[in-house]
């Protein structure tokens, strides 16, 4: 099993003068420990407005950043919204590969939607069409990245005429592919598009052999129709990160944040809020203090002592989960804290699964191998043009 880490750049309320800049510098020294401690994946989101819960808006820039201080993490999108109101596809896929060859193959692709009334309403998307624009504009992406020249295309969320969208990635055909995931339902459909499941639901272990079980079920079945270029099968889940000597103190360093995110999550989608004055942190302070903890730690993985987060991680591998990405910057945890953490967790736990990971990979690829050349047979490829039908731009000014 591999491992990755993950930001929202949570900044609970009030804040003071300089806190977003002490945030953002501050994940990447995580990000560059985390490199060098031998963890596999680091995560950025991509939200818009959402104060408190996710200020994340700009995850290229970050993940750029991220690129220059590292050498082997692979740096992953998780996710970048696609619909064309936020970001044009012909913009994803240049600034993608454009990350791909600054970072020398490391960058992964989890695309998405947005799910709350202040993303799609702020970029006027409507909430019945979104996951079909989102959909529509991932397939364009990987054709982007792939075809030379892009023949061009008219949907129901953009068009464009044909054109040679450039740089090539270097990772070919193109970087893996994600989907952010929330239910069964969604696992089902990743399943379907020969994508990765980022599972952003916190479940237990045999609710997550469920969900494995169901996802490579549908991989291997004809079911299984891509939509890049290339299958990713792989399944991730998310938990709560917080590793010390005594599981009372991994608790009270990480249990607040990560109840924090599934309070935030849930009321950014269930509740109004007023822009520029959200109480997020407070109501969330209230409403635990009325009713004890709103997240349980069994639904942390990475939340105790080295000896429990190994025992915990060994039952999500035992259920098929191919990665755990860690929460570990969530609500007011600790910079020190998080450092901690990650150094103990790579020194006591990850040797552990690091030992077993060439052989189970070798042995998933194996028997994968025949159910994603068939899966490849059946995509249904965008026809390449012809010389002679490739378009001639006319120039702007022309004297003759």
């Amino acid at each position: 099993m591999q491992f990755g880490v993950f930001y929202e750049h949570q900044l609970p309320r009030p804040w003071t003068e300089g806190q977003e800049h002490r945030l953002l510098h501050e994940a990447l020294e995580q990000v560059v420990l985390a490199d060098q401690l031998g963890i596999d994946f680091a995560w950025e989101v991509e939200h818009h407005f959402l104060e408190e819960y996710s200020h994340s808006s700009a995850p290229e820039v970050f993940l750029a950043a991220a690129a220059a201080r590292t050498k082997r993490i692979r740096l992953g999108h998780g996710i970048r919204q696609v619909i064309p109101s936020y970001n044009h596809p012909a913009r994803v896929a240049e600034a993608l590969a454009t990350l791909d060859l600054l970072s020398d193959g490391r960058v992964e692709l989890g695309f998405g939607e947005g799910a709350t009334r202040h993303e799609i309403h702020g970029f006027g998307i409507p909430a019945k069409q979104k996951r079909a624009l989102a959909l529509e504009a991932a397939e364009q992406i990987a054709n982007m990245m792939v075809m030379t020249p892009y023949p061009g295309f008219k949907g129901a969320g953009f068009e464009m005429p044909c054109r040679n969208v450039i740089p090539k990635p270097l990772q070919k055909p193109h970087p893996p592919l994600w989907m952010a995931c929330t239910n069964r339902e969604t696992i089902k459909l990743a399943a379907q598009l020969g994508v990765g499941a980022l599972a952003f639901s916190f479940v237990d272990p045999e609710e997550a052999r469920g969900w494995a079980q169901t996802y490579y079920g549908i991989v291997k079945s004809d079911a299984c129709v891509p939509i890049g270029h290339s299958v990713n099968a792989n399944i991730a889940m998310v938990s709560g990160f917080s590793v010390h000597d005594d599981g009372a103190e991994a608790v009270r360093r990480g249990q607040e944040g990560f109840e924090f995110f599934g309070y935030a999550l849930q009321s950014l989608v269930m509740r109004p809020s007023t822009p520029g004055r959200t109480t997020l942190w407070a109501d969330f302070q209230r409403q635990r203090g009325q009713g004890g903890q709103l997240i349980s730690v069994r639904g942390a993985a990475g939340i105790g002592t080295p000896a429990q987060v190994r025992d915990d991680l060994r039952r999500f591998e035992d259920a098929g989960v191919d990665q755990v990405i860690f929460l570990q910057q969530a609500g007011n945890n600790r910079h020190d804290h998080i450092c901690d953490s990650l150094r103990k967790f790579a020194l006591e736990v990850m040797p552990d699964f690091q030992a077993r990971e060439p052989e189970r990979k070798a042995r998933k690829q194996a028997e994968l191998a025949p159910f994603v050349q068939a899966a490849l047979a059946r995509k249904p490829r965008m026809p390449e043009l012809a010389d002679a039908e490739i378009p001639v731009i006319a120039p702007i000014y022309n004297p003759g």
